[in-house]
């Protein structure tokens, strides 16, 4: 999905087929990677890849564990990625045995934010038995294991979710700097100060609209020529230093949507994420305005 560009029609038009479902996937892939930002991000990927393959698809079969098995794919990779390859091979190469009889559960929904504590493996299991309500059989054919394997899985994390404490919150301050300038300059419309922030080769993702190059994006002059009155402000989603979009209706600022930047090592933006355009990701986690600025 890197070099998709701009979404065609008939892309455009299987998001709208699926749109009731994308609460629930993200909510899944949010709690997977511990983002709700990254597991949007995680959601457009999964969905492109379901777009992909829709020809493989047996319509004879619920679409709903077809995606779901799709999105959990997109997060097992996205975590590897991240530097927990390790910790999910060793997860994947425990032993699946089990003493005879379904464990009863221990926990509910409040372990959504406690996950995080878990290899990959033990946080699917819990999350998709737990709280989506799964099926033993059903979890088994999403995660690729067998019964046995989910019931193992099972409970090991739900015995590390006993009396956990939720998991600490890991801001970045050497980038606070970085998210002060780029909205001021964002309000000011100082596109070529803005541009100073932003790597060359940077990219950009509009979810639901565009993924690509930041530069052929037309990501700017979008912004230039919005009609609505719009401002950029500091906050925090999920208690992590972030950006967010407002616009104003009927004379007051109401949170339109969430702007994620990742920065390099070398103190520029490599890739800018805007998710305007997916509300549900609003309504996922703690979003926060906690300063206006320019």
């Amino acid at each position: 999905m890197e070099d998709a560009g701009k979404f065609d029609a008939r892309y455009r038009a299987f998001l709208e087929t699926v749109s009731q479902l994308r609460p629930q996937l993200h909510r899944y892939c949010s709690r997977m990677t511990g983002s709700i930002t990254d597991g949007e991000d995680v959601v457009q990927d999964a969905l492109f890849r379901a777009y992909r393959s829709l020809d493989t698809f047996d319509d004879s079969r619920p679409l709903v564990p077809w995606l779901f098995r799709i999105a959990h794919n997109q997060c097992i990779d996205f975590l590897r990625r991240r530097g927990v390859r390790e910790e999910a091979e060793a997860a994947a190469a425990e032993p699946d045995f089990i003493e005879p009889g379904d464990p009863a559960p221990t926990v509910g929904p409040a372990i959504e934010h406690l996950v995080l504590n878990l290899p990959p493996k033990e946080r699917a299991c819990v999350l998709l038995k737990d709280v989506f309500e799964y099926s033993l059989e059903e979890v088994a054919e999403l995660v690729d294991s067998t019964v046995g394997g989910v019931k193992a899985a099972l409970n090991r994390g739900r015995s590390k979710l006993e009396d956990q404490p939720a998991p600490p919150r890991v801001t970045a301050p050497e980038h606070r700097q970085i998210l002060r300038l780029y909205v001021e300059r964002f309000n000011n419309r100082d596109w070529d100060g803005l541009r100073e922030l932003i790597s060359a080769d940077a990219r950009l993702l509009v979810a639901d609209r565009y993924s690509g190059s930041f530069t052929d994006g037309g990501y700017l002059g979008v912004y230039s020529r919005m009609t609505v009155t719009w401002r950029l402000t500091l906050g925090e989603v999920d208690g992590e230093p972030s950006i967010i979009l407002l616009n104003i209706r009927d004379g007051a600022w109401e949170i339109e949507g969430i702007i994620r930047l990742d920065i390099g090592a070398h103190g520029r933006i490599e890739r800018i994420c805007d998710f305007q355009h997916c509300p549900w990701v609003l309504a996922a986690g703690s979003v926060v305005v906690r300063e206006f600025v320019g």
